[in-house]
């Protein structure tokens, strides 16, 4: 069996996904990795011997990529190893996705809503037509090229000094309308995404405290389009909860909630809800609660009349508007009827039980 050398492993700035290329004389394939060394989605990069008729595809999953079939391959006769010290990744901003390039230019694109169990592998530039080994790059390179030219102007952005103040102070700006700040909380892990929470303490006008995180629209959350077209109008949000509990314990719900799109590779969206992950910082608040349900307009369950929730609206960042989603723990058959149900029908059960929109 001949020897597999990697020719090149990289790992999302979100930690959240990896690509390993792999050459073993016959072939060169690429696999795109979860945290747990799952392979997600592999693709065919290229053969370098004389190819087949047919071949099973089964051994991809594996990490044993096989020899593409003749007839979808841009060199049946095979073609010379890739030059390991030209490839080079681009992680798409959402950090689902990723491009690989050569010195010829794109080599192999896989994108956020590539999903090999559905048939849906990457898109490879040796590739001819669809096959369960790649897809042909040649028939959408014009599309996802300007994913791949935004995603390089994305990171060249993100590794420029004040890029991080420069979404802090966004979010700053446009959290005066709510009232002073107060204090200011470091919720990440030291890794992107970089998430903060912002304290608006009550006021005479407000009986209760406004926590909301700031440096979640800096990035895309993933996964978007596979369920749109256009996913401008939800890929940036910010989270808020309203509290009567103390500020610095609630305020640690975000330490999981915040980054957790990024790490998951999902997104967050208006009646989405989330089960609580297990962890001991924030035992004290979470109660009976099993689960946050998250929603945009959360004056339609019980709160004080003068003091309703306010208007955010209105940030946009990089060309996108900026949602923000008010965040409301739920127990365990709440969260069950979500699923069996939908929030729509959630929040109509919550409102007429007569739940509130703050924390106590």
């Amino acid at each position: 069996m001949a020897q597999t050398q990697i020719l090149l492993d990289e790992t999302s700035p979100y930690r959240s996904r990896r690509v390993i290329v792999e050459y073993d004389t016959h072939t060169t394939a690429a696999y795109l990795l979860d945290p747990r060394g799952q392979v997600r989605v592999p693709v065919w990069l290229a053969n370098h011997e004389i190819a087949p008729e047919t071949s099973d595809p089964s051994g991809l999953y594996a990490g044993r990529a096989p020899l593409m079939p003749a007839a979808y391959t841009k060199h049946p006769q095979g073609r010379a190893p890739l030059n390991a010290s030209r490839l080079r990744v681009v992680w798409f901003e959402e950090g689902d996705g990723v491009a690989l390039l050569d010195e010829e230019g794109l080599l192999a694109i896989i994108p956020g809503w590539a999903e090999a169990d559905r048939g849906l592998p990457g898109y490879s530039r040796d590739a001819i037509g669809r096959s369960a080994y790649a897809w042909a790059l040649d028939d959408v390179a014009a599309q996802l090229w300007p994913r791949v030219v935004h995603a390089e102007a994305y990171w060249s952005w993100r590794a420029a000094p004040g890029a991080w103040r420069s979404v802090q102070r966004s979010v700053f700006n446009h959290l005066r309308t709510v009232g002073p700040a107060g204090h200011y909380w470091d919720v990440s892990d030291g890794h992107d995404p970089l998430i903060r929470v912002s304290e608006r303490p009550p006021t005479p006008d407000r009986p209760y405290t406004v926590l909301s995180t700031v440096g979640m629209c800096g990035q895309r959350m993933p996964t978007l389009d596979r369920y749109m077209a256009d996913t401008s109008a939800y890929a940036r949000i910010e989270l808020a909860l309203a509290t009567t509990a103390p500020a610095h314990l609630a305020a640690r719900i975000f330490r999981w909630l915040g980054t957790f799109p990024w790490r998951a590779v999902t997104w967050f969206g208006p009646g989405h809800s989330i089960k609580w992950l297990d962890n001991g910082e924030d035992s004290p608040l979470r109660g009976n609660h099993a689960a946050v349900l998250l929603v945009s307009d959360p004056s339609v369950l019980a709160g004080p009349e003068w003091a309703p929730p306010p208007d955010l609206s209105g940030l946009t960042f990089h060309g996108d508007p900026v949602n923000w989603l008010w965040v409301v723990p739920i127990t365990r058959p709440e969260h069950l009827f979500a699923k069996e149900h939908d929030a729509e029908t959630l929040i109509a059960k919550l409102a007429a039980e007569g739940r509130s929109w703050i924390l106590g």
